[in-house]
């Protein structure tokens, strides 16, 4: 008698061993980082390219664990049910579904899967043989779950895309920095590289009232003029008005040896490259490599000129603000004392909405665009609002825009009384 009990207590151990493996082998397989194992299995470690290579028949594997965890587990229960009816008679049902139940979720399920939690491609890379001949040995029941699968995907119309949008992408880069993998620089470049592609040329452009250029007609003094005074490589001509544009001057080919080109401005500057507002900088990039070009025309519906990207602009989306030794540093939000902030209008509104982590979007590309949404009119020096918690006032405007502003966070409507009786006094 006792050793009936021994044999059976050592089957059901064995058992409960199995279901700690199976359910040790599904955390491990759907939490391993196949990044990480495909760079192991480049290296040449085989267990590694094993697990790999089961990984991408997950829904093969899946079945597998599922069909042996549900067999051992029930058969865990049979012998236990067995065993305790002959040692408790009509009482030992109800001991054997407590016991059976209490062992099996700590020992063949909570504690494997808390321990394969912590280190599934190790563990994936143990199981993996394993793994591999149970799924050749349940090859015939993994089949007929293959086919009931397909019938339910076509009853119930399930969709097969898994593609991963933009936004679940940002928000795995998010996890990723998060976790240490990588540091805060090379989380900004990888989100800035996703943004890129949805990104359109009328957000990064220089808009049309910030254009320098010479008419064909200025004299080689002006050129050399408008050259030295605004330190650029570039300038472009254009032919009765900026929204004219017929071509752009380079300043290696203005200057020629110790002096000034006696060629003629028609001789030395090469035709522009005309876009429209909504296409794509991804698109854009390629156009410029492809005409080996820095400069495309940004032109609205009626053929005027709407401003320029430059190459600079579009390369500045990936790797930040480039700056050279003629450039002069502007900074664009810049804290003044706690809380407030001067902020350049002609930054990204997107910039300002994350700095000061604004909810609302806005379909203004710059701040004073933004600014002006929010006033309704041209803004004049002075002016003030309060969007969401922060106190927005013009300190700088010309005629058509403002040009800096002051941010003052709010925090209670007592200190906005405050500030307001303030300002009046």
């Amino acid at each position: 008698m006792t050793g009936e009990v021994m044999s059976s207590v050592l089957i059901m151990a064995v058992l409960i061993l199995m279901s700690a493996y199976f359910s040790a082998t599904e955390t491990a397989f759907s939490s391993l980082n196949r990044t990480r194992l495909r760079t192991l299995a480049e290296k040449g470690n085989r267990k590694a390219s094993l697990a790999l290579s089961l990984s991408e028949q997950y829904d093969r594997m899946l079945s597998t664990i599922l069909i042996g965890n549900n067999i051992v587990n029930i058969a865990t229960a049979s012998i236990g049910t067995v065993l305790f009816v002959h040692l408790y008679g009509d009482a030992g049902a109800t001991i054997s579904t407590v016991v059976i139940t209490i062992v099996v979720l700590i020992f063949g399920e909570i504690s494997p899967k808390s321990l394969a939690k912590e280190n599934p491609e190790r563990f994936a890379m143990f199981s993996a043989r394993i793994l591999k001949a149970c799924i050749w040995l349940l090859t015939p029941v993994n089949f007929l779950f293959t086919q009931w699968k397909k019938l339910l995907s076509k009853l119930f119309h399930v969709s097969e895309d898994r593609k991963m949008t933009q936004d679940e992408l940002l928000m795995l880069v998010e996890e990723v920095r998060q976790d240490g993998s990588v540091d805060e620089d090379e989380g900004n470049l990888l989100r800035s590289a996703v943004e890129f592609t949805d990104r359109d040329a009328g957000s990064i452009l220089t808009p049309r009232v910030d254009l320098v250029g010479v008419p064909i007609t200025a004299t080689k003094e002006h050129v050399a003029d408008v050259f030295s005074q605004t330190r650029y490589s570039r300038l472009l001509v254009y032919d009765g008005s900026i929204d004219s544009i017929v071509g752009v001057i380079h300043q290696k080919d203005f200057y020629v040896g110790t002096g000034v080109t006696e060629k003629g401005l028609a001789d030395i500057m090469t035709p522009p490259i005309f876009v429209p507002s909504a296409i794509k900088i991804r698109t854009l990039l390629g156009l410029l490599q492809k005409n080996k070009s820095h400069i495309a025309i940004v032109s609205d519906e009626y053929g005027g000129t709407v401003g320029i990207v430059t190459m600079e602009d579009i390369l500045e989306e990936l790797v930040g603000e480039i700056w050279d030794e003629h450039d002069e540093v502007v900074e664009n939000f810049r804290e003044v004392e706690d809380g407030v902030f001067h902020v350049v209008c002609s930054a990204d509104f997107e910039q300002m909405r994350r700095h000061f982590h604004l909810g609302a979007d806005c379909d203004c590309a710059k701040v004073s665009g933004w600014v002006m949404e929010q006033l309704g009119r041209i803004p004049h020096e002075g002016d003030r609002f309060l969007y969401d918690h922060l106190l927005v006032t013009v300190l700088k405007a010309d005629s058509r825009r403002a040009l800096e502003i002051e941010v003052r966070k709010i925090d209670s409507l007592e200190d906005l009384d405050e500030e307001l009786s303030s300002n009046a006094s």
